[in-house]
């Protein structure tokens, strides 16, 4: 039975296909390694975050913080000064995200002997 004053989202047409196509964008490598930098260490210029986030493009960057910017995860904030910098924090949103994502992080820092023992496992059988 739903609770008085909630919303019953699952009888709204296409919930289904937006609620997967956020939980395919939210647990993308980019944004969960972004929203990790941004947690970890605060409001971040891009240039700080490129460096943050080993690996990523300048162009893959730009592409995820809009997205990210996009979902409500992430304020951007231009400073009018010569040359303008940009500056990119956790929005209330965004800090609820990297709390979901805390548990997966956990997991996967517990459990890195057990998947790599599975692996060796797995690759060295006939």
């Amino acid at each position: 039975m739903e609770n008085p004053g909630t919303t019953n989202y699952s009888s709204i047409p296409g919930v289904d296909a937006l609620v997967n196509e956020l939980i395919g964008r939210v647990a993308d490598k980019w944004t969960l390694l972004i929203l990790e930098a941004l947690e970890e260490h605060g409001e971040q210029r891009f240039s700080a975050l490129a460096r943050l986030v080993p690996g990523i493009s300048q162009k893959m960057l730009t592409q995820t913080l809009r997205q990210m910017e996009r979902d409500g995860f992430v304020h951007r904030t231009v400073h009018p000064v010569i040359p303008p910098h940009v500056d990119y924090r956790l929005t209330p949103l965004g800090h609820s995200l990297g709390e979901a994502f805390c548990g997966v992080w956990l997991w996967a820092e517990a459990h890195l002997g057990d998947v790599a023992a599975a692996r060796d496992a797995f690759d060295t059988r006939d």
